[in-house]
């Protein structure tokens, strides 16, 4: 692994007309590491995306490619691939032939390329579909072919716009825990683009939030769930509770805004000793969303205000949890679970 980083943003700036779509952005995502670049629409996370691959250039700052400046450098000379949404296969050719066009325009020899075309398929266990065309192919079949293809001109950097999102829930869930798997046995960077906060959670070592042209927060999964540095990140990534002004001076005695997650916080009966290092309120039961493995509930507070509660489903039914609705209950959290945040919603 290098010390230096696969992928380099410094200051960066992006528009298109009046809109900022990148707005000084400075990143670094190193060696060998699986990066997620995590927001919603309009984020800016795929023009970074774009900006890496030279599919756009930057107005202002600089980009760099293992130590190298990219400025000037086209898309084709970069040692990056991109893996579209669509996939982007070629409908009139053969798996087999899609996973060697690369090769061929680069003019391997036709030993070579046969050599590194089957290594590919089976690197993504598609070896006996290499005669098929992509009409016979099924969307997570698709899906590893554009990732064979991108893979058999063994890129430094690979960079995967959204590639999942055409998937259904659970085929995206399989290959989600495929791509992680696939980038461990490869050993190079990826740099993944989603708006699925789960899958961001799960894939990547580290990620960057965007929002609006700008990173809000930069960690690995557990720093970002856990220590989220905004009310934005709080929000966007999971389900957490914004507590602030009145609310929080009644709680905590101090109107510091703080967010806590839904499955931090227990309803526990009136008769529940709590410790010193509990905050604790009471509410009436307002919602409640059956899923199955846990419940959500929506408690409303005396104030109007409105927590969200999880409870895992260890024993009750959802005949038995749907029978809380309009039930006055008591919350309890740790102290230790609130975390403060900059900035409101």
């Amino acid at each position: 692994m290098s010390d230096v980083p696969a992928v380099r943003f410094i200051r960066v700036c992006r528009r298109f007309g009046e809109v900022v779509a990148v707005d000084d952005v400075s990143l670094e995502i190193q060696d060998r590491e699986f990066f997620c670049l995590l927001g919603p629409s309009g984020s800016g996370k795929t023009t970074c995306l774009r900006l890496v691959a030279g599919f756009e250039q930057p107005d202002s700052g600089a980009i760099e490619l293992a130590g190298k400046p990219a400025a000037g450098v086209p898309p084709y000379d970069r040692d990056v691939n991109t893996v579209f949404q669509d996939y982007a296969l070629f409908p009139h050719m053969s798996v087999r032939e899609n996973v060697g066009y690369g090769l061929m325009v680069r003019k391997v020899n036709a030993a070579e390329r046969e050599r590194r075309v089957q290594e590919a398929l089976e690197l993504v266990r598609l070896p006996a579909a290499a005669e098929r065309r992509p009409a016979q192919l099924s969307g997570g079949q698709k899906q590893r072919v554009a990732l064979a293809r991108a893979l058999v001109n063994r890129p430094r950097v690979l960079l995967l716009d959204e590639p999942l999102g055409a998937l259904d829930l659970k085929l995206r869930q399989e290959m989600q825990l495929e791509l992680k798997a696939l980038q461990e046995k490869v050993g190079i960077t990826f740099v993944h683009v989603t708006h699925d906060q789960e899958e961001a959670l799960s894939l990547s070592n580290r990620l960057a939030v965007f929002r609006d042209g700008r990173i809000e927060q930069v960690g690995t999964p557990a720093e970002v769930y856990e220590q989220p540095a905004t009310a934005f990140v709080a929000d966007f990534v999971g389900v957490s509770n914004l507590i602030q002004g009145t609310l929080a001076t009644s709680l905590t005695g101090s109107p510091g805004a703080f967010t806590i997650r839904p499955e931090r916080i227990r309803l526990v009966s009136e008769s529940e000793a709590l410790g010193g290092d509990v905050c604790s309120t009471t509410g009436v039961v307002r919602d409640v969303v059956y899923l199955g493995m846990h419940t959500r509930y929506v408690v409303e507070l005396p104030g109007g205000e409105r927590l969200f509660v999880a409870e895992q489903n260890r024993a009750a039914t959802a005949a038995q949890v749907h029978a809380a609705r309009g039930r006055r209950v008591r919350l309890a959290w740790e102290r230790a679970a609130q975390r403060p945040v900059a900035g409101s919603r």
